[in-house]
């Protein structure tokens, strides 16, 4: 069978019909380039140049087996592109997981990162809870998450993508609608309150608690929810006040009012991280976090 240098020197020779020229084009000397045409002519069972001391010419055979012999190089030189775009990061593709909460805030701006400086790198996504991605990750099957901020334990490393403040969401009909100061926590006091459920929501559930214990504002928590959409319809039919992060402000329901919340001290205190298996050989994604 012959072989891709073989095809490379024909190529050239059949171009340039000239042996010396072709040999100066691929920096080699003449007789290992004659060479290479030889073992060709021999692996194919066919005369491909007629050479004489004056010229060199294509046979038939020769100028048919030009137009393949030239897809075939072509294809070897954007496979060995290809494969050494993958091995520093220049495609390939990488598996990036999210939270519902994340497309209001980091995911667009990592998407656009990945998108403008990696064009050629097939981004994979899944919306999964923090618990979830965390084991995805730790598996191998995510390359890079976006949680909230976690115990990610020693195989995962953690970088912060976004600290944001939080954000009263209020029933038009309520009478702290009706002004557009900053909320107070106290303001909260005994109101009916839409809770984060203590496990699908832990992250949020256990910032609330530690935020209403600090000031001693005892909410009264109608329901538990997990997903901040879920909390805003509830809120828009009636049910009671949240607070929720400033990106959330993004959707827009009819009969909701957005108040700041006062919070001396704690003014951003929302967390979003990026996630990584700190083994993770993907040059893919260690291209993607050298711009983040």
């Amino acid at each position: 069978m012959f072989t891709l240098t073989q095809l490379t020197c024909f190529v050239a020779v059949a171009e340039e019909l000239h042996f010396t020229r072709a040999a100066e084009r691929l920096s080699m000397t003449q007789p290992p380039l004659s060479r290479q045409i030889q073992l060709l002519e021999t692996d194919l069972g066919v005369r491909l140049l007629d050479r004489t001391n004056r010229a060199v010419r294509l046979t038939p055979a020769g100028r048919s087996f030009l137009t393949e012999a030239r897809r075939i190089v072509r294809q070897a030189e954007h496979a060995i592109l290809a494969v050494r775009r993958v091995s520093i990061g220049e495609a390939g593709a990488i598996a990036i997981g999210f939270t519902a909460a994340s497309t209001y805030s980091a995911l667009g701006s990592l998407l656009d990162t990945a998108r403008s400086t990696l064009p050629r790198v097939e981004v994979l996504l899944q919306e999964l809870v923090t618990r979830d991605q965390l084991e995805a990750l730790s598996e191998g099957s995510l390359d890079l998450g976006l949680i909230r901020p976690s115990n990610v334990g020693t195989d995962l490393t953690a970088r912060t993508a976004v600290r944001e403040g939080l954000v009263a969401v209020i029933p038009d009909r309520h009478p702290l609608a009706r002004t557009a100061d900053p909320i107070d926590l106290m303001d909260l006091d005994g109101q009916d309150f839409l809770m984060y459920s203590p496990i699908e929501a832990r992250y949020f559930h256990e910032l609330l608690l530690a935020i209403f214990a600090a000031e001693e504002v005892r909410p009264v928590f109608t329901q538990y929810l997990s997903q901040v959409h879920s909390i805003m319809a509830l809120v828009h039919a009636g049910w009671g006040i949240a607070l929720v992060p400033e990106s959330a402000m993004r959707m827009r329901y009819a009969g909701v009012v957005h108040r700041p919340l006062h919070l001396p001290g704690r003014p951003r205190p929302v967390g979003l991280d990026y996630v990584w298996r700190k083994n993770n050989d993907n040059p893919a994604l260690q291209a993607l976090l050298s711009v983040l």
